[in-house]
């Protein structure tokens, strides 16, 4: 039977896993940010309309074979488990549109960096077709550059939304300008707030998100400050935290080689966290660290109700020992750990135990050890 091909790009947010995948632009059109390692070598472009509609109908097409296929006792169009497995075996390049279709075939993330840049008229036709030829879609999402959210009127946003985009993903970083400008992210923050603040008016859902310990040593207080005001300001639906991991095929890991940049540890990330939470005031934001480089997973909740919960699990962790510290830091980052109770749990903890000691035997320092394994996961 005839192969089925359409494009996917390489990156989406965490929170769209289950999301069905929409190219409409190729890596990143500012591709300046010296913390990414994304995209470095690759140049950025526009994908035709009709390049992407022919990939929205490769996918109904898709969408319809895998229907047909059913289940075993079951009826055709009922998406199982023995339906992915059957799409496993038969046609495993649709195995990722099987998934969405038993997940409910409801979210669509459009790909890759900045999917905004296109004309809004091609993005108005995009958007209906996609609604057109998928109607099970209830929730469609994008990337989008601060920069530019703000060619768009709020009368365009408001049309957008009007079309099926329900969400966009802003990557806001920092707060502060002077890390913004050393990171060359081609941003201040006043753009982030009104960029922000043109997508809340819209009526569209807002995640913006935060790279922990990117302001270094020298502006960690500047960072959280200052990124907690952009943030009051905006009021965004979704705080996603994120924590800085140098790979070194980004640009920053040159400048903490020669000093230019001197990166956190994990206990300074910590209390860099804590003052970022304690400075967050009048906002109903959900406060999301659903990223595996977040050392303290379970600071997670629903603003202003959950403040003082995620801050006391900050202030327990840093209330520890310093070994017990380094010992959850390294189960975490092994993958034993996810929350702060299962260092107490002895089946997860010895092992983590067992290599803490051995590690010090070598004189291997932690903070050495969880850098490379942090890498992992970049």
């Amino acid at each position: 039977m005839e192969r089925l091909d359409f494009e996917q790009g390489p990156i989406r947010p965490p929170s769209e896993a289950g999301s069905l995948l929409i190219r409409l632009t190729r890596n990143c059109p500012w591709n300046r940010c010296l913390f990414c390692p994304v995209y470095k070598d690759e140049k950025f472009s526009r994908r035709s309309v009709a390049q992407i509609k022919a990939d929205i109908n490769a996918i109904a097409e898709a969408v319809e074979r895998i229907k047909s296929i059913g289940s075993p006792g079951g009826l055709p169009g009922r998406i199982t488990r023995q339906t992915v497995a059957g799409v496993q075996s038969e046609y495993p390049e649709l195995l990722q549109i099987a998934y969405w279709l038993y997940g409910g075939g409801k979210n669509v993330f459009l790909q890759d960096g900045d999917s905004l840049l296109l004309p809004l008229k091609d993005l108005l036709d995009i958007l209906s077709f996609l609604k057109e030829k998928l109607p099970s879609i209830d929730r469609i999402t994008t990337y989008a550059r601060s920069k530019t959210l703000l060619r768009f009127s709020q009368p365009d946003m408001e049309l957008l939304r009007d079309h099926g985009l329900s969400r966009v993903h802003v990557g806001l970083e920092s707060g502060c300008d002077k890390v913004l400008d050393f990171m060359k992210k081609g941003v201040v923050g006043e753009q982030h707030v009104e960029a922000g603040s043109r997508v809340k008016a819209a009526g569209l859902s807002l995640s913006f998100y935060v790279i922990l310990g990117l302001g270094g040593l020298p502006l960690w207080r500047e960072h959280a400050l200052d990124t907690a005001k952009v943030v009051n300001q905006v009021n965004p639906d979704f705080i996603r935290m994120r924590t800085l991991a140098i790979h070194p095929a980004s640009p920053l890991y040159q400048h903490s080689l020669i000093g230019d940049f001197i990166p956190l540890s994990d206990d300074q990330v910590i209390r860099e966290e804590l003052l970022f939470i304690e400075s967050l005031e009048g906002i109903e934001s959900y406060f999301v660290s659903d990223h595996i480089l977040n050392l303290l997973e379970e600071v997670e909740g629903q603003l202003p109700v959950a403040k003082e919960l995620m801050l006391g699990i900050i202030r327990r962790y840093l209330n520890w020992p310093a070994e017990k510290r380094e010992i959850f830091r390294l189960g975490r980052r092994t993958g034993y750990f996810r929350y702060l109770n299962d260092i107490e749990h002895k089946e997860l903890a010895q092992p983590v135990e067992k290599y803490y000691t051995q590690l010090q035997s070598q004189n291997i320092t932690i903070d050495e050890q969880i850098r490379q394994l942090m890498l992992r996961f970049i």
